[in-house]
């Protein structure tokens, strides 16, 4: 405890000097960090492989590569992003210019989670450090092998006065949110995130929750079937279904739900294999308490594809369950793995009703080739974000922002709200001193109630 209060210490008192503001500071400390990634991409990959089974090809497509992308994106925009913005000032404030000043917030702390345990480790990081914060990141204690690649890079290139890293498990966390921050950023499950907040409150300290939740993907009457499949194969099953983005269930119109389901094996087989378990590419459950839970989701009898799993390897293979029904035991909780339930529906009406009768979604993903349904879900259903024909692919950009909404999460960040995210908004008025005018000092004549009348309607 004493250890990261020094580390706090420490980091308040450099933030204080101002050495964090300039904004080639800012975009220096950026590529120190974009440099490390490339000189120890190949440890990274390691890591990876060790905590979650990831091949190198999709470590670098959903982990280092989208790390890269966010950093180079923060060093092109980050100076234009930092100007002071003029906004127009009213006449009753003649003479005077009103400007937005951003400035960042301080001490950040950073918390992030075990399923891309690099990504949202390290974007969330360059985020704090283009917006001038310092941080202390803390890794989570189920990705042991990628926390210590990150204390290690982030040791060789920063001063633990400006970004340290903490690791450990519940105790290390329950005393960091005991801590004095000025910004607290998190990502994990709904549950952690309500303690997060908590304790936050007690403070007042502003926070960033990305959660999860049961994210739905619609396939109605009109949708290209096999490429529908082929989209929502690779979203679900991507990290062995280990996404807070991945499609939780698919609702798919009753017409075409068999079409659908053939077309759906058919690409699981293609993508990953007829024996999707002896593919060294796919990869495996995080934990044992992960790995239990998972595969008590599956129900033996409305099996349509996989269910196979090796104990002792943690590893499920993709699995797909016809005849879902809500009360199932895999509709009852977010699944966080590659089980897949199917259900059929009649009509759009009856599933934009209940998707919205439960918890809102951090994502949401609707196939159909109609105009009129596109419009009437994306617009009626509440959720964080999502994609029309497509799968996960709307939080790889750093031009829109990601975040959650209701129990998914609150606030958002990437690119220019990456940067938001960690910067407070000062509303600075500079009044000029050649002329006073007078409206606005007692005694209060009819004279000057009138000139303010005309001024302030």
């Amino acid at each position: 405890m004493q250890d990261m209060q020094q580390i706090l210490k420490k980091q308040k008192e450099y933030f204080a000097t101002g050495e964090t503001l300039p904004v080639r500071f800012r975009i220096d400390a950026l590529k120190k960090l974009r440099a490390a990634i490339y000189a120890n991409e190949d440890k990274i990959n390691e890591a990876l492989k060790a905590d979650l089974g990831k091949s190198s090809a999709e470590s670098y497509i959903c982990e280092t590569g989208m790390t890269l992308s966010e950093i180079s994106y923060l060093i092109k925009h980050v100076k234009k992003w930092t100007k002071d913005k003029r906004v127009r000032t009213p006449l009753a404030q003649f003479a005077s210019k009103s400007y937005v000043k951003k400035s960042p917030y301080g001490c950040t702390l950073i918390m992030s989670p075990w399923n891309y345990p690099f990504m949202l480790t390290l974007e969330p990081l360059a985020d704090a450090i283009a917006a001038g914060n310092t941080a202390i990141v803390k890794p989570s204690a189920y990705s042991p092998a990628t926390s210590e690649i990150i204390l290690r890079l982030i040791s060789e290139i920063f001063d633990e006065k400006y970004i340290a890293v903490v690791t450990g498990g519940r105790a290390e966390n329950s005393q960091l949110l005991d801590m004095d921050f000025d910004k607290i950023f998190f990502t994990g499950s709904v549950a952690v995130g309500k303690e997060v907040m908590r304790k936050a409150s007690e403070k007042l300290i502003p926070v960033t929750l990305e959660l999860g939740g049961k994210s739905p993907c619609i396939v109605d009457e009109t949708a290209k079937l096999s490429l529908a499949a082929k989209r929502i194969a690779f979203g679900k099953f991507l990290n062995c279904g280990q996404t807070c983005v991945a499609p939780d269930y698919v609702l798919v119109h009753e017409s075409v739900k068999d079409k659908f389901l053939q077309e759906l094996k058919k690409e699981i087989t293609s993508q990953y294999g007829e024996y999707p378990l002896e593919n060294a590419n796919y990869g495996k459950i995080i934990s044992q308490k992960h790995y239990t839970r998972v595969k008590g989701l599956i129900d033996q009898n409305k099996i349509y594809l996989g269910g196979q799993c090796v104990d002792d390897e943690l590893r499920i293979a993709p699995t797909v369950l016809d005849g879902a029904d809500w009360s199932d035991a895999a509709m009852g909780e977010e699944i966080f793995g590659p089980v897949l339930p199917v259900i059929a529906y009649k009509d759009i009406d009856s599933v934009i009703a209940k998707v919205n009768s439960g918890n809102t979604p951090l994502a949401l993903y609707l196939f159909s080739s109609d105009k009129n349904t596109i419009k009437k879900v994306t617009s009626r259903i509440a959720f964080g974000g999502g994609c029309v024909n497509d799968t996960i692919i709307h939080l790889a950009t750093s031009a829109m922002g990601f975040g959650g909404c209701g129990e998914s999460g609150m606030g958002s960040y990437h690119g220019k709200d990456g940067f938001d995210c960690f910067t407070h908004n000062k509303s600075i008025v500079d009044k000029k001193t050649f002329i006073d005018l007078p409206m606005r000092y007692q005694p209060y004549t009819k004279s000057k109630i009138k000139l303010t009348r005309m001024f302030l309607k």
